[in-house]
């Protein structure tokens, strides 16, 4: 397969790309630059009339001057997967224009760890993944850069500290930038979620305490603590595993830059991670138990 279609535009988003030009240019406009410039960011792939602005806020925080490779994790939402996907095609298309895929850093990455690999039906009905596209090609534009795109499946703790590894030494590479795909809490009978703290308030209220506690713990950059929240909680957080993925990254990473600082040749200071949550938004603002919403959220990780 050469091209991946982008077969949720018309749909999920405009795909008219005058049209969806102005659409994601004035959600960037609207949001400030408040944690900037980002090594990874946390964005929601929700069609765009819910979660457009909101991943705004994640974007807005990209130096895209000294990106030479862009790293796309996003969950599988249609088929079963024990571990981790690439795809075949060659390019990405977009309303703007088609992305490379980096078919090198795959066969380096292949050299770690075994990969599946997505077939034509399975990338094309992925919409993780997609819902990105257009955003990185806005925010890219005029300027040379690959795409990593990968399918993050069902994983273990474990599992995810092994791909964590893997990807750790592409998080210290500054010419690389981590887009971690996931939507937050999706509340309601038709999820299969209905919990309801009622100390917190109205349901939404209490969607949004138990989104805001998985939160701090991601920017506490504790997997294990964040890994063990989702079993105690059960929050249908779909891009869990992307995150974990990043999470266990950044641990890795952390190690790597405090025994490297602390060489007998080296008189650098350790690199500081430093991961934010800059807005959070719900597709609606439930209060009764007949009601439903997806919760999104904007987070940036900087790396100094």
């Amino acid at each position: 397969m050469k091209y991946r279609r982008a077969s949720h535009a018309g749909s999920w988003y405009k795909a008219n790309a005058k049209e969806l030009n102005e659409d994601l240019a004035g959600w960037l406009e609207d949001a400030p630059s408040s944690h900037w410039p980002a090594r990874a960011i946390i964005g929601p792939h929700a069609g765009y009339s819910y979660s457009g602005p909101c991943a705004a806020h994640a974007y807005k925080q990209i130096d895209p001057d000294n990106i030479e490779r862009i790293f796309l994790l996003g969950p599988a939402h249609h088929i079963r997967l024990n571990g981790c996907g690439m795809t075949s095609a060659k390019f990405y298309c977009t309303p703007f224009y088609d992305i490379l895929i980096d078919h090198d850093v795959y066969q380096d990455l292949r050299s770690f760890t075994e990969f599946g690999l997505m077939g034509q039906e399975v990338d094309e009905d992925e919409h993780s993944l997609e819902m990105h596209l257009p955003f990185i090609a806005k925010v890219m534009e005029n300027r040379p850069f690959k795409l990593v795109p990968i399918l993050v499946g069902n994983l273990t703790l474990e599992n995810e500290e092994l791909f964590g590894k893997m990807f750790s030494k592409y998080l210290l590479d500054p010419a690389n930038l981590f887009v971690i795909s996931s939507d937050f809490c999706h509340w309601g009978s038709r999820f299969k979620y209905t919990p309801y703290d009622q100390s917190a308030g109205q349901i939404w209220e209490s969607i949004r305490k138990l989104d805001k506690q998985g939160m701090k713990l991601i920017e506490s950059l504790n997997h294990k603590k964040f890994h063990d929240y989702l079993n105690e909680t059960h929050n249908t957080i779909c891009g869990r595993h992307p995150i974990g993925i990043l999470l266990a990254a950044i641990e890795e990473a952390q190690k790597q830059s405090s025994s490297s600082s602390g060489s007998s040749s080296s008189s650098s200071k350790p690199l500081k991670f430093d991961l934010k949550f800059i807005n959070y938004e719900q597709s609606n603002r439930c209060r009764s138990m007949n009601d439903s919403s997806v919760s999104y959220a904007a987070g940036v990780l900087l790396i100094g």
